[in-house]
């Protein structure tokens, strides 16, 4: 994979800001129903950056990621509607609730290799799914709950309370800015290039002395923390939530959009999330067609870019990179 090695930390940082302000920016121009498309798309972004995390980082492929999701999602909406607590609190609790649940599932299941783990994570998804729809005395089956609050942003009961698209946008960039800020932080530390080794030969990385395993761990349990943020923040935006969460189809939606942009690097999920969550909506215009369609780019993006559309945009700006900096020291 191309990385793209801009000259210097600052300017890398003056790039990130511009990038904000032109998303910070999108409201003055774009309409109601492109809007509350990103707002969907930054749903999904923030549980295929937990999978960006797992995955192209630690090399494990996790299918539980939606299921962390469903059940950050149940958390914050109890919250919200039995005790009046404010958004922070509920997004907290929806970050927390599902690690420590990946714990117990991850003791057993990181010791197991390939397909055997991935199979453990999709039976954990149909518990989730079978517990949602028999515990009806909390989370009322397959009725599911609804009236759910919309995120109110004080410090305890009251506060703002957020209910146009336009804020939620905002909302929604706030918390995808801080998870990207966060996964840039973890991948660039000792630990997080202690799990690139893992994912390029485990065997090499524990003979210098590494726990693998607890490395491995915190991988899981982080990218379960990313998931449940991006459940309290769709349960806040829908207002209603049921075990429909749990189908399969999230999950294939959140794997294209971190394989589709690129796993292993953090522009890759971003990209994915906007053109694939994007291009989805736009397909509602022919909803005869629109999965047939769908699935025909999906198989032609796969074999075109292999390794995710970050892939070719990184080869098209590293070859217009030199160029702009020859043209600046001519003119």
């Amino acid at each position: 994979m191309p990385r793209i090695a801009l000259p210097s930390g600052g300017r890398q940082m003056a790039w990130a800001s511009l990038a904000v302000a032109g998303f910070a920016a999108l409201p003055l121009m774009a309409t109601p129903y492109q809007l509350s498309t990103l707002v969907v798309s930054m749903v999904f972004l923030l549980p295929a950056l937990g999978l960006n995390l797992i995955l192209g980082y630690t090399g494990m492929l996790s299918l539980a990621q939606m299921g962390f999701f469903g059940v950050g999602g149940y958390a914050s909406a109890l919250l919200a509607m039995h005790y009046g607590t404010p958004f922070w609190f509920n997004l907290l609790a929806a970050c927390v609730v599902p690690a420590l649940l990946a714990v117990p599932l991850a003791i057993p299941a990181l010791r197991l290799r390939h397909t055997s783990f991935v199979m453990c994570t999709i039976a954990f998804v149909f518990i989730l799914e079978s517990t949602a729809k028999n515990w009806v005395s909390l989370t009322r089956g397959d009725m599911g709950l609804s009236s759910v609050p919309r995120p109110r942003l004080g410090l305890w009961a009251g506060g703002y309370e957020v209910h146009t698209i336009p804020e939620f946008y905002y909302l929604g960039l706030l918390l995808s800015v801080s998870a990207i800020a966060l996964l840039v932080l973890i991948v660039r530390s000792p630990a997080g290039r202690y799990m690139v080794a893992i994912r390029d030969d485990e065997i090499l990385a524990a003979s210098i002395g590494g726990q693998t395993w607890h490395y491995r761990l915190a991988s899981f349990v982080l990218s379960a923390a990313f998931a449940g943020a991006g459940g309290s923040y769709y349960v806040h935006y829908i207002t209603v939530i049921s075990p429909t969460v749990f189908d399969p189809s999230y999950t294939n939606t959140v794997l294209v959009v971190a394989l589709g942009g690129g796993v292993g690097t953090i522009l890759g999920p971003i990209l994915g999330s906007v053109v694939f969550v994007a291009l989805s909506e736009a397909l509602r215009m022919a909803p005869e067609l629109r999965m047939v369609i769908y699935g025909l780019i999906l198989t032609t993006s796969v074999f075109a870019f292999p390794r995710g559309l970050i892939e070719p945009l990184a080869r098209v700006v590293l070859r217009l990179w030199p160029l702009s900096l020859r043209r600046s020291h001519v003119g």
